[in-house]
């Protein structure tokens, strides 16, 4: 049971480990981008390739999905990022239940987006926990933990791919080791919450200080993304890095500082943000040096909202 890219690492190392997929459960697909072309999630996509049936269910919670569901007659339910909270009938339909691989070190960052918020809150490190489902949310008893270190100049996106390798690992020998396992209860008082991230999330703060903005810039992508906008129009910046200030030059927050071929802006704190890669809205993304031939980004300008220039 999974749904984007980070699933199908685990889902691969099931098959190559020689484990029989009874079925897969993944997202109803549904249209995106600019065409609103309707397209297979990663997990159907990689199902379909390997000859594996495909049940994707508008709704679970009913008696009639809980059936079809006991009838593949599993040992296990395998969840990898599925994208919904499954009824206690699901959780308890197979003699192992439901395991689930979980990309942050529980009890920390239980949710939708543990990598990202991990990022953002400036983490040194991160992991990987396999664990035994319950009706919570990511609140079930632990299994097998593994902690990894974050590259400082690592995006969430980059983080997720490590982590999706890292997890099949750990799923594997999870599964290999299962009756051996003793599961543990997760320390309540360490609990802490990754929610879904929202568009209003990306949008840049110039206030705040300089390495919190850039924290921001990596950990969320590809979703919100960081952004600010210029003359009404949307800013994305997608690598930065933060810069020693000079104090006989400061500036209102949001600030540009244009000049010998870079970009910087005046962040709270005395703190300033040099800018590496930057993508106007209906642009491509651009390194700084080429976006600033022909930019209508003018030194002295404020980013801010979208009433701003």
């Amino acid at each position: 049971m999974g749904t984007p890219q980070a699933a199908v690492p685990s889902f691969e190392r099931l098959i190559e480990d020689g484990h029989e997929i009874a079925a897969v459960y993944t997202q109803p697909d549904r249209p995106s981008g600019r065409g609103n072309k309707v397209t297979f999630s990663p997990v159907k996509q990689f199902a379909l390739e390997h000859g594996i049936p495909v049940f994707q269910p508008l709704k679970i919670k009913t008696p009639e999905e809980l059936e079809v569901f006991r009838s593949h007659e599993a040992d296990a339910a395998v969840v990898v990022a599925y994208g919904r909270i499954l009824p206690p009938g699901f959780l308890n339909a197979f003699h192992f239940g439901a395991v689930n691989v979980h990309f942050s070190l529980l009890p920390k960052y239980r949710g939708a987006a543990p990598v990202n918020w991990a990022i953002v809150n400036g983490e040194s490190v991160t992991g990987v926990t396999t664990m035994q489902m319950d009706e919570g949310l990511d609140t079930g008893d632990i299994l097998l933990q593994k902690e990894y270190a974050i590259r400082d100049s690592e995006s969430a996106s980059e983080l997720m791919a490590r982590l999706a390798d890292a997890g099949a690992g750990l799923l594997s020998e999870t599964l290999s080791t299962f009756d051996s396992i003793e599961p543990r209860k997760q320390d309540e008082s360490q609990a802490s919450l990754a929610p879904m991230l929202k568009k209003t999330d990306g949008v840049i703060d110039w206030s705040l200080p300089a390495d919190a903005i850039e924290r921001r810039v990596r950990g969320f992508q590809p979703f919100p993304t960081a952004f600010t906008f210029y003359s009404g129009k949307r800013l994305t910046i997608w690598s930065a890095v933060v810069e020693m200030a000079d104090s006989s030059d400061r500036r209102p927050v949001g600030t540009l500082f244009i000049g010998e071929g870079r970009i910087m802006v005046e962040c709270g704190g005395g703190s300033r943000l040099a800018i590496n890669e930057l993508q106007f809205e209906g642009k491509k993304r651009m390194p700084v040096k080429e976006f600033l031939n022909g930019s209508p980004l003018r030194d002295g300008a404020v980013l801010g909202m979208k009433t701003d220039t």
